[in-house]
């Protein structure tokens, strides 16, 4: 639920916070609305809704796994021309995994590669500055691959292992099921590191665990 906040700052002067406003919602410019679906849902994307209309219209929406956005496509939703839509950013944590995922379902991504400067050649026109393979310290944000729908809407999965700071507020969340789990191999892999710094069991395991994981998200220093 959104909500409205009221604030002082050190003056004792009030403001009013900011409304939370959730992306829900991305359009796609498509050509032909089943073979659209077809593609979306192939990929393994829940089928939210197929709305037809009575003047013959229709509405579709999916939703790719573990998130809280989702993509709409139909009948006189857009005038953008279709395949124009380009930079869609799918978050994933294990991109290996995520491409063993995409090509059993059909889909023919690229290779996985980095930048060998910055982030910007996961967009289109700068192929030419990406090189083969997992960037090499596997930093968070730098590793991707790219894949199009039949229009060719293009999308880009990004590797987030970590955030960078700023990027969570609030409450810690996790997208799915599989995000959080992903998360406590990481906290355990760290945690082992641990034990052997320390030469010594750790009794309280879930607290280290806790403020890992929850470091991890809002991109402040991680427990040693």
């Amino acid at each position: 639920m959104s909500t409205t906040e009221v604030r002082r700052d050190g003056s004792g002067a009030a403001s009013v916070a900011a409304v939370d406003m959730k992306l829900e919602v991305i359009v796609l410019p498509v050509s032909d609305i089943d073979r659209a679906k077809n593609f979306y849902a192939g990929l393994g994307w829940r089928l939210d809704a197929d709305f037809a209309g009575a003047d013959g219209s229709r509405g579709i929406q999916l939703t790719p796994p573990g998130s809280g956005c989702s993509v709409q496509f139909g009948t006189d939703v857009t005038t953008a021309e279709p395949g124009s839509a380009q930079g869609l950013h799918l978050i994933v944590s294990d991109i290996e995994a995520a491409r063993d995922d995409l090509v059993a379902h059909g889909a023919q991504p690229t290779e996985v590669y980095h930048c060998a400067a910055g982030y910007a050649c996961r967009f289109p026109g700068h192929e030419e500055e990406r090189v083969s393979g997992l960037q090499p310290d596997r930093g968070t944000y730098a590793s991707f691959l790219n894949f199009t729908d039949p229009d060719g809407n293009g999308w880009v999965l990004q590797e987030v292992t970590a955030r960078f700071p700023g990027r969570v507020d609030g409450d810690t969340a996790y997208a799915s099921a599989s995000d959080l789990a992903q998360a406590l191999r990481r906290a355990a892999a760290a945690h082992g590191e641990h034990e052997a710094r320390t030469g010594e069991a750790d009794p309280d395991w879930p607290d280290w665990y806790a403020e890992y994981m929850v470091s991890e998200l809002a991109g402040r220093p991680l427990p040693r």
